[in-house]
């Protein structure tokens, strides 16, 4: 029976154990590391990673990850999960997105062995998890004072991603652009396979939102045969989108909302008011098109042209199967909102 090897330790075949993969020691002698649960099964079959809070204060993945650890399903696995609840420790113990040196960790893969401490730290998850596997789920929250609704990410053009989609059965599947040196850009050119997930938001618990996670990420493996049947699927249908924008604040002052994360709305539907602090004066904030809320502020407090509320054209996902790929469909997101 062949073992799972990673950094200096071997994890024997329907064993588990963690790992820490060394990053450095800080300042004040502190040794931090990378740690690695190997969920090595009995039968062979695809190695799949799992990660969240590479963006330290998107905290929600961590427990999705924790829960799917104790999962039963995972006494039957097939194949070998890799799961890392917490990639970035040095923004998590410090409730920030950011690395020490206010570098996004999202931003700097594939990593250097001889770059700045988030790309020593990029190239060592890279090369120890990622190219070791086929697959991952990598998983995110809305910025601080936004929330999203569940929703899985893929890029344009990617039928085996779609199919994993598919299978995680999110509210929402949303095309999105890649961006240069992220996680998904770099794990792409290298052969890996991995979706996005998005829910919640930063520095909060959102149960609706993590039991979304571990019940998709249960049907996408699943989907590649790692583990049993997980046929419970949601009520509601997945919509799928191509294209997608903000409605900004049209004035700054008070926002007052009138939809939530979710609700369906229509073209030139009033969605919330803007109001004066004084009381002498209101405005409107107008939908832009036909769509769902898939992302909104939570501040009360706008200024004008402040992101507002996120909303995707929505179609259902059985139309988009034998449409062509459309080059100028990929959706643009906020930067603030691009993972």
């Amino acid at each position: 029976m062949t073992a799972f090897t990673i950094g200096e330790a071997s994890v024997a075949r329907g064993s588990r154990a963690t790992v820490d993969l060394p990053v450095s020691t800080l300042s004040n002698h502190t040794r931090m590391s990378l740690p690695v649960h190997v969920v090595h099964g009995e039968r062979g079959g695809p190695v799949m990673f799992l990660s969240a809070a590479i963006h330290g204060d998107e905290i929600l993945g961590v427990e999705i990850i924790r829960r799917l650890l104790a999962h039963p399903a995972l006494g039957k696995l097939s194949g070998t999960l890799l799961a890392i609840p917490i990639v970035n420790s040095f923004g998590f113990l410090n409730h920030t997105r950011y690395m020490p040196d206010r570098r996004d960790l999202n931003r700097s893969f594939p990593g250097s062995d001889r770059g700045s401490l988030a790309s020593l730290l990029a190239d060592l998850f890279f090369r120890e998890v990622v190219l070791r596997s086929q697959y991952g789920i990598d998983f995110h929250t809305a910025a601080l004072h936004r929330t999203n609704l569940p929703q899985v990410r893929l890029a344009p053009d990617e039928p085996e991603l779609l199919k994993m989609a598919e299978a995680f059965a999110p509210p929402v599947i949303l095309m999105s652009k890649l961006r240069e040196k992220s996680l998904r850009l770099c794990a792409g050119e290298a052969g890996v396979k991995v979706l996005l997930y998005e829910g919640g938001e930063a520095l909060r618990f959102d149960e609706a939102a993590i039991d979304a996670g571990v019940k998709g990420a249960l049907r996408v493996m699943a989907h590649l045969g790692m583990v049993d049947p997980f046929p419970r699927k949601p009520a509601g249908e997945t919509v799928f989108s191509d294209s997608s924008s903000w409605v900004r604040a049209p004035e700054g002052g008070i926002l007052h909302t009138m939809r939530r994360t979710g609700d369906r709305v229509g073209k030139r539907e009033v969605i919330g008011v803007v109001a004066d602090p004084l009381g002498t004066n209101s405005v409107p904030v107008v939908s832009e098109d036909d769509g769902i809320i898939v992302g909104r502020s939570h501040l009360p407090i706008v200024n004008k042209g402040d992101a507002l509320f996120h909303i995707a054209k929505a179609k259902p996902l059985a139309n988009i199967k034998t449409e062509p790929k459309n080059e100028a469909t990929a959706a643009l997101l906020d930067e603030d909102e691009i993972v």
